[in-house]
């Protein structure tokens, strides 16, 4: 028997370690994959102000990380180098980080100010209000991840990304990105599963079956 046990828990130890193997393995082909916040983006209600093609800034979002370096749908800015963003999530997010695709040109955008759960920024008040923070973006075609600050990003609802300026120093009025991803933590709104129970609880078909149940265990006990 002990020979048989000793050759059970090696076989677990085994299972174990190709189990962590092919874990890491994953991951290192796809680091972003981790705490991408792509299936947590309301894409119907994502807005780009600016845009030169209708739902191209929505387009560049909704790439996967596998089509990351694809050039097309690209977002370019229209009337002047200014680009406004607004990122709905269906819950709460602590962001972390912000991941981005762009040009080595000068059409690549260089002054980024968010703003958190803030849905009536425009041009002009984004401009004039301060931001939650200012990051800067750098002239590449690489994929470029930038940390924000968490501890201001703890309650996402909704992000928006204000692209100032690019590189031209004014000389450019396009502004180019060809992907745009969020990597952070996902919680979802209290209030879902309080709803969902609430529902449950209220069906009538519930009920009866609770009540048969509870029934049939009281007559089997007298």
């Amino acid at each position: 028997m002990s020979h048989h046990h000793d050759h059970s828990h090696g076989h677990d130890e085994e299972h174990a370690e190709g189990h962590n193997h092919v874990h890491d393995h994953s991951d290192d082909i796809v680091p972003a994959l981790q705490n991408l916040l792509y299936e947590q983006i309301d894409f119907s209600k994502l807005q780009t102000l600016n845009e030169e093609e209708a739902s191209s800034g929505r387009k560049i979002c909704q790439k996967t990380w596998a089509q990351r370096m694809e050039l097309e749908p690209e977002l370019k800015s229209f009337a002047d180098e200014q680009l406004l963003m607004t990122v709905p999530f269906t819950g709460q997010v602590r962001l972390h980080s912000i991941l981005i695709r762009t040009t080595p040109t000068d059409s690549c955008p260089k002054t980024l100010k968010l703003f958190i759960n803030d849905d009536s920024i425009d041009f002009s008040t984004a401009s004039d209000k301060p931001p939650t923070q200012e990051l800067s973006i750098s002239q590449t075609a690489e994929v470029q991840e930038i940390p924000v600050k968490r501890a201001l990003f703890n309650t996402t609802r909704s992000l928006t990304l204000f692209f100032e300026d690019n590189w031209s120093d004014g000389e450019e009025d396009v502004t180019t990105i060809s992907y745009l991803g969020f990597k952070g933590d996902f919680m979802k709104l209290n209030k879902e599963p309080i709803s969902f129970l609430y529902e449950a609880a209220a069906n009538p078909g519930d009920h009866k079956m609770v009540a048969g149940v509870k029934e049939g265990l009281g007559r089997s006990i007298q």
